[in-house]
């Protein structure tokens, strides 16, 4: 590690101000903290986001789902209002990090192989952010890339409730993070997939399928479709074809569980 100074804000536009030069935001740290270690990163200010109380907690108003952007993982796995959501937050890492990792943070950081991503594009969820709104459609961009402007804070999730939903995950072991995961959500307007860990663009939706379980929503819709591998993550943990045979297997699960 090396030196940096730390700030504590208590409001939005306190941490929103003091985002200035070579300030980062840190969340949970669940992703920043070891990027630190690593010397990846060396940001000159620290601006410390668990002490904003508006931006956490839960509530839910008109079919929708309201989560603050400081809110942890283990607190949306308690909530159980959205259930599909509950259950991935509760297989997300460890206790350890349940506890400190924060739903905006994940958003914010975008891995290609986290959980949220997916439930935020699966559901349609909108990413409120101190300064708009955006569409989750428009707000992942690549590998690590949001639509977030330099200094823009994530306040908090909108999500949807669909009429059915599942999220499955085929875990790596080591990392806890997705090999390839698969959020399914049906609602009145259609049918959303989103897969996360699969892709070297990172979260994605697969409109193919989307298509064939919107006109029969069951796991045979899904016999004639295939997964491209082009553009797949391939490393020592599985290959591309690997991954998009994983892709099909676990959106066919999803739906079955969510049916």
């Amino acid at each position: 590690m090396y030196a940096f100074d730390i700030e504590r804000p208590s409001t939005v536009a306190d941490a929103a101000g003091a985002l200035s030069g070579e300030a980062q935001a840190l969340g949970g740290g669940q992703t920043l903290i070891p990027t630190l270690k690593a010397r990846l990163a060396s940001p000159s200010k620290l601006v410390l986001l668990s002490g904003v109380a508006e931006m956490q907690g839960i509530s839910r108003a008109g079919g929708v789902l309201t989560i603050g952007g400081s809110t942890t993982h283990a607190d949306v796995a308690a909530d159980g209002s959205y259930k599909a959501l509950s259950d991935l937050a509760s297989r997300i890492g460890d206790p350890a990090v349940r506890n400190r990792g924060t739903i905006g943070g994940s958003i914010a950081n975008n891995d290609p192989a986290a959980c949220y991503p997916a439930a935020a594009l699966g559901s349609g969820a909108v990413i409120v952010t101190n300064t708009r709104e955006i569409a989750a459609d428009d707000f992942f961009q690549g590998m690590f890339e949001t639509a977030l402007d330099e200094g823009e804070i994530v306040t908090a999730v909108r999500f949807p409730i669909p009429d059915k939903a599942n999220y499955q995950k085929f875990v790596q072991p080591a990392s806890r993070f997705a090999l390839v995961g698969v959020f399914v959500a049906k609602s009145g307007t259609g049918v959303r997939v989103a897969v996360t860990g699969a892709s070297n663009e990172g979260v994605y939706r697969w409109v193919a399928a989307e298509e064939a379980l919107s006109a029969n929503f069951a796991p045979a819709a899904l016999d004639g479709l295939t997964v491209s591998s082009d553009d797949l993550i391939s490393d020592l943990h599985g290959s591309a074809d690997y991954r998009a045979h994983l892709v099909k297997v676990m959106t066919g699960r999803a739906v079955a569980a969510a049916s």
